[in-house]
């Protein structure tokens, strides 16, 4: 009986093992299990970021999971009735995919339409979006912007999220496409095997994709991580498991191994990558072949096998929700914080994490899975579910097209009433409520700009501004073109670019010529970043080039900012404070020996999220942030031009922040437009500041 039972126990492993590596197995366990890491890790990480900041790997996962199973399907088709019906192919992709991405986009352009909701500053971005997401262009929209989607700086939309969603689409419907062009070629001209010439064409395709990918990364970052075809070879890797089934390990050591190694290896990169990792690039292989590793370990004998641990409940629920869960999870991590009654603690989060779960569960049940099956489609021709799909889209982009028509006029009235007060703004307003000792006392409980339009109170001239790998040593005039004219130059990064529309003004006012140079996150400094590839070249360059047109420039008085947690490389420095320290005094020196003053200032404070989300809603005390958390413990700025001769520091500190907190408002102005930059209104009432500091050091006042 014991031989007996032995035996059946082992068929029945054998069983499990050889049902796992067919080709024609629509349903893997642990592939489910493999979507639930993916979308914890994605919806985690944007819940917390600086806990998990390398979870946006998530995505690359669903890439090969998407690969592996859709080629899968292809592959089935085509060899068994020599062709792949097309239409067939992408009616059911549709019906599929369509109606839950379109529910949460038509939620979404309905709640960008409620000034109460979404700030009315994002209008126009949030509709862009929508409309680009809905036809699943969103990937490239986001590329030719020159998005970071792992900078987490300015303002993303309720929908930035469908960049991946945009490109499996056109994953969808380009790899049908190569997979019969690869047989069609190998039939009609080498009587060769259709699978495996779609193998071979896959194996190409993924092969210049990677290669491209790697190239891309490195020249141009940002829209490298949205353009489709540097992330098809992560689609390939997948589908060559498909296609290869001796990929796909059934022994029982060698598939143990290679499934928690896998899972290992996933784990230690979502929590170890960050935003500075080169990505996707050759570090994207890392968590690709991971994935693949996963799905390959085939073999389910044990309890403990990853396979099997996999394939528990709680993973295969997660992962038969993992779309919907996807889909809801960003836009209400945007939305949360304008709705009145919700906080913004640590509770919050966990109760909008479990919120969640349960919008996407519902969408499952109730969206998902009947109109996948829905006979008034299923049983008619194909086309019918593709009209339907575009009819749909039609109605979403329709309502995000009618949420401007309706809020049109207030946006505009919002640019002009921003025009107007920094034309002519009240008495004791912004920095003057501090300084001016004659508005001691005076108190309003007006937020001027709105916190609902603060986003648009920033500088125009954006050409002025350098950004991610461009080298180029723009330099921008304005003010008095009298040659005898005071020459001032305005130096740095964002934080210095920020001030850009208030320095114009003192330059008019005074009968100044103003030069401008501004590269987003690259300081006026000598010492590199520590961030590396081609943005930290790129700054390098810049530098350079900044460096050579000042030698053969003349100015009268120099004024840079910086913010403060910009990362330094340490190189022979004790620390990268320290060196950003010597960087800072090495570059201002170029022009100080020359006899030109530097004039600076210590950064503003840095908020976790814009300050407005909590503005919009609630008291302005109740929007008050610990002045701890807020500002830079040692801002290298402060220590740089602590005894140098030549060198002014200006430090409003006091402006911001009182004795315990810092400040979202002040004098009614409100201070910041997002998480770091102060608003144009706000800065110009330091106009008297920075003017004082300028004459001081050019020997006028």
């Amino acid at each position: 009986m014991a031989t007996a039972g032995t035996s059946s126990r082992a068929a029945l492993r054998r069983s499990r093992t050889s049902a796992a590596q067919k080709v024609g197995a629509n349903f893997i366990p642990h592939v489910q299990g493999l979507r639930a890491i993916a979308v914890l890790a994605v919806v985690l990480y944007h819940f917390w970021p600086g806990r998990l900041s390398g979870g946006y790997v998530g995505v690359d996962i669903f890439f090969v999971i998407s690969g592996f199973l859709i080629t899968a399907h292809l592959a089935r088709e085509l060899n068994a009735t020599g062709r792949v019906n097309l239409g067939q192919f992408w009616a059911r992709r549709a019906r599929r995919l369509l109606p839950a991405s379109l529910l949460v986009l038509l939620f979404c352009a309905i709640v960008a339409a409620i000034p109460v909701l979404s700030p009315l500053s994002q209008l126009p971005a949030e509709l862009q979006e929508i409309v680009a997401s809905t036809f699943y262009v969103e990937n490239w929209f986001l590329a030719l912007n020159s998005a970071d989607y792992l900078a987490h700086s300015g303002d993303p939309t309720m929908v930035q999220h469908y960049w991946s969603l945009s490109l499996e689409e056109q994953f969808y419907v380009l790899w049908p496409l190569i997979m019969l062009l690869a047989a069609w070629i190998a039939v009609k001209y080498f009587r060769g095997s259709r699978l495996r010439a779609a193998a071979i064409a896959i194996g190409v395709v993924s092969v210049a994709s990677f290669a491209f990918c790697v190239w891309f990364t490195a020249t141009n970052p940002a829209p490298a991580y949205f353009v489709t075809f540097g992330r098809m070879w992560q689609f390939g890797v997948g589908a060559v498991l498909a296609l290869v089934p001796r990929l796909r390990v059934s022994n029982a050591i060698g598939s143990f191994l290679l499934g928690w190694g896998g899972i290992i290896v996933l784990l230690v990169v979502i929590y170890r990558f960050d935003g500075q990792t080169p990505f996707p690039g050759y570090m994207a292989a890392i968590p690709t072949l991971a994935a693949a590793a996963i799905i390959a370990a085939s073999n389910t004998e044990r309890w403990w096998y990853p396979t099997r641990i996999l394939a528990i409940r709680p993973m295969r629920f997660t992962g038969d929700i993992s779309y919907s869960l996807y889909l809801w999870h960003w836009p209400l991590i945007i939305i949360a914080p304008s709705v009145p009654f919700w906080g913004l603690t640590i509770y919050h989060r966990v109760a909008l994490v479990g919120i969640c779960f349960v919008l996407a569960w519902l969408t499952k049940k109730f969206v998902e899975d009947p109109t996948r099956t829905w006979k008034p489609l299923t049983s008619r021709k194909p086309r019918l579910s593709l009209w339907a799909a575009l009819v749909a889209m039609v109605i979403v982009a329709g309502t995000a097209g009618a949420g401007w028509a309706a809020n049109a006029g207030t946006y505009q009235q919002g640019v002009q009433a921003i025009a107007q007060l920094r034309a002519n703004p009240p008495a004791c307003f912004g920095a003057a409520a501090v300084l001016d000792e004659s508005c001691a006392g005076t108190t309003t409980d007006k937020i001027l700009p709105a916190p609902g339009f603060a986003g648009v109170d920033r500088p125009e001239e954006s050409q002025c501004f350098v950004q991610l790998n461009d080298a180029r040593a723009v330099a921008c005039e304005f003010g008095s073109k009298d040659p005898k004219a005071k020459r001032i130059a305005l130096i740095g990064d964002s934080h210095a670019y920020q001030l850009l529309t208030t320095f114009q003004g003192i330059a008019e006012k005074e009968g100044w010529h103003l030069t401008t140079y501004f590269k987003g996150a690259c300081p006026w400094n000598t010492t590199p970043l520590s961030t590396g590839g081609a943005f930290g070249d790129a700054c390098t360059q810049y530098r350079a080039a900044v460096a050579k047109q000042l030698e053969s420039k003349h100015f009268d008085a120099v004024f840079t900012a910086a913010l403060s947690t910009t990362p330094y490389a340490a190189g022979d420095h004790a620390s990268s404070y320290e060196a950003a320290v010597a960087g800072y005094r090495e570059a201002w020196a170029t022009q100080t020996s020359k006899g030109t003053p530097v004039i600076t200032v210590v950064d503003n404070p840095v908020w976790e999220t814009d300050p407005n989300k909590c503005l919009r809603t609630r008291a302005q005390a109740a929007c008050d942030g610990p002045r701890s958390d807020l500002l830079t413990e040692k801002d290298p700025l402060r220590e740089a031009a602590a005894g140098q001769k030549d060198v002014t520091l200006l430090d409003f500190t006091e402006v911001f922040c009182g004795e315990q907190d810092c400040r979202a408002v002040v004098g009614g102005a409100n201070i910041y437009r997002d998480q770091d930059h102060i608003t144009v209104t706000f800065a110009n009432s330091l106009a008297p500041q920075y003017t004082a500091a300028l004459k001081t050091a050019m020997g006028l006042g």
